[in-house]
């Protein structure tokens, strides 16, 4: 029943705010119709705003869950139309705050022991609330000052429910919908799910926060709160409080005195050095995340915070990912079309020379600008959009950077708007390919993998002489192994039962129309007329069960 009143809650929702349009063609459309009369019309302004605008009011309206769902969704530019993008990435997680006893509640519960134990002092009141947790000021016994986020009430059950509804309904846009496999609805709730789940647990945000404060301690671009694992859990993160202004606040830190040049410059390196050299990037780097160390003026530093989303890509993807980048510095159409075919991202009977014109037709107009205007995440989704059209196969951590691009870009064009991105990006890039390909850091590799190599060293000669026997008697063997050849049997068998079940309803079926032909005359051993229509009835449920389910 709850379901029931939570599905109509969000009808209602979306018929209020106008956007009963996006589910047109599917058999949510015509109930809609039936109770749009009883749904109070929109305001004048709001029925005026473009849908992008619409949908992100209707997610505030319906709750934290449905921000995070919209905060995710912006992030997939491959799935959702750039304008609801747009609009999407504008959602703030700023929500109403639980009441602070309860949380106390919580971090006791979490971590075993009352909170005059863990802490000297724990205020109440928080200093600040989103979707899935909200953050109290603490102090440690010994006056050290931290932060303790805490997860929301119940809110693994809100999160359960809502995506259960959100399954259910793309259950039914991807049998109905003309656009379906465009839209991917059932990709969409997965990925939805997998990143809430992620958020759920705060001591792997605590993991993350840890490995990135390593890889920049001691860093004068880059600072991390320390993690305090004594009072971590699940359910509750403790970090070291820090003191800063927001990115994105131009008059505070012009007040302060810090160098804006120097500090976007700094933003640039710091994010292609996160990606490049220690493959582990903040993939939530807004201004409400990044903040700025006020007490620093000429040679400023960020701060880092809210590590629930962190991106990490394959070795390939950011060997590839590198080699496109220098490629798009050196104009060098033709390397970034063998690069999308040699990264598997397009498949290999593509015509390379029509997407190297392809390229070329998305890149050579960017040249006709400043270097200091071009945006390279822009260059990147463009590219990326262009290669859907050839059958681009791209991973959700591409996505994940594609919009931490754009985030970074936006901060850095913000503090300061001449930033030349590519004079910044490029020698970054360059130094870390060469140290990263070195013959020092590959005999270093190797070093590495010697004891393992040693390990299996006395086994190579039986396998060689069984391999070249294979191939000199002509019996060598070809074993597969992969989801995709399980997905074909299961496919064929249900090809079988079909196949079974539709000769089986055309025989009942003509055994129906024969018995009625009989019904004119001749012996009546049984009612004919019954007999037939059981056959009619039992051919047209063997059809159905043969009609293949999308």
């Amino acid at each position: 029943m709850s379901s029931v009143l939570r599905a109509w809650r969000i009808g209602r929702v979306l018929l209020r705010y106008r956007l009963d349009d996006l589910l047109e063609g599917t058999p949510v459309e015509p109930w809609l119709k039936l109770a749009r009369p009883f749904v109070p019309r929109a305001s004048a302004e709001i029925a005026v705003l473009p849908r992008g605008a619409r949908l992100r009011l209707a997610l505030q309206e319906l709750g934290p869950i449905f921000v995070k769902f919209g905060q995710i969704l912006s992030t997939r530019r491959d799935l959702v139309p750039g304008d609801i993008a747009e609009e999407l990435s504008l959602l703030q997680d700023r929500v109403a705050p639980f009441d602070g006893d309860v949380a106390r509640d919580i971090v006791e519960a979490t971590l075993g022991r009352k909170v005059a134990d863990a802490y000297e002092s724990f205020d109440t009141a928080p200093l600040a609330s989103a979707s899935i947790a909200q953050v109290h000021a603490a102090t440690l016994h010994g006056g050290r000052k931290v932060v303790v986020k805490v997860l929301r009430p119940d809110i693994e059950q809100q999160i359960a429910a809502d995506v259960a509804l959100l399954k259910t309904i793309a259950g039914i846009i991807e049998r109905t919908h003309p656009a379906a496999d465009k839209i991917r609805p059932r990709e969409i709730v997965t990925e939805v799910k997998s990143t809430l789940a992620a958020e759920l647990d705060l001591q792997r945000e605590g993991a993350n926060a840890s490995v990135l404060r390593r890889f920049w301690l001691n860093s004068s671009d880059l600072y991390v709160p320390e993690v305090i694992w004594s009072h971590t859990a699940e359910r509750a993160l403790t970090l070291e409080r820090v003191y800063g202004i927001p990115s994105d606040d131009i008059v505070a830190l012009t007040a302060a005195g810090i160098n804006l040049h120097a500090l976007a410059a700094k933003g640039v390196r710091v994010f292609y050095t996160q990606v490049f050299r220690d493959n582990f990037f903040h993939a939530d780097a807004h201004a409400g995340n990044i903040w700025v160390d006020a007490e620093r003026r000429d040679n400023p530093r960020f701060i880092a915070v809210d590590f629930g989303i962190m991106g990490q890509l394959s070795s390939e993807d950011q060997y590839y990912l590198a080699e496109n980048f220098m490629a798009i510095f050196n104009r060098d159409y033709r390397r970034i079309a063998e690069l999308h075919v040699q990264a598997g991202w397009m498949p290999s009977h593509i015509r390379m020379d029509e997407l190297e014109a392809a390229v070329r037709s998305v890149c050579e107009p960017y040249f006709t600008r400043p270097l200091s205007e071009i945006s390279l995440a822009e260059v990147l989704i463009k590219l990326f959009r262009m290669a859907q059209r050839y059958e681009l196969t791209l991973q959700p951590q591409l996505i994940l950077l594609q919009k931490t691009l754009l985030n970074i870009e936006g901060v850095g064009r913000l503090l300061d708007p001449k930033l030349d991105i590519w004079a910044v990006a490029r020698p970054v890039l360059e130094k870390i390919l060469v140290e990263r390909y070195s013959p020092q850091r590959l005999a270093a590799e190797f070093r590495k993998r010697l004891p393992e190599l040693i390990t299996h060293a006395p086994e190579m000669p039986r396998l060689l002489h069984s391999w070249l026997t294979q191939q000199v008697e002509g019996r060598h063997e070809l074993r597969i192994r992969s989801v995709e050849l399980a997905e074909l049997t299961k496919a064929a068998k249900e090809g079988q039962k079909r196949m079974v079940a539709a000769i089986l309803g055309t025989g009942l079926l003509i055994a129906a129309a024969v018995l009625y032909g009989f019904e004119a005359g001749g012996p009546r051993f049984f009612s004919i007329p019954a007999a037939a229509w059981i056959a009619g009835l039992g051919g047209l449920w063997a059809l159905l069960a043969a009609w293949p389910r999308r």
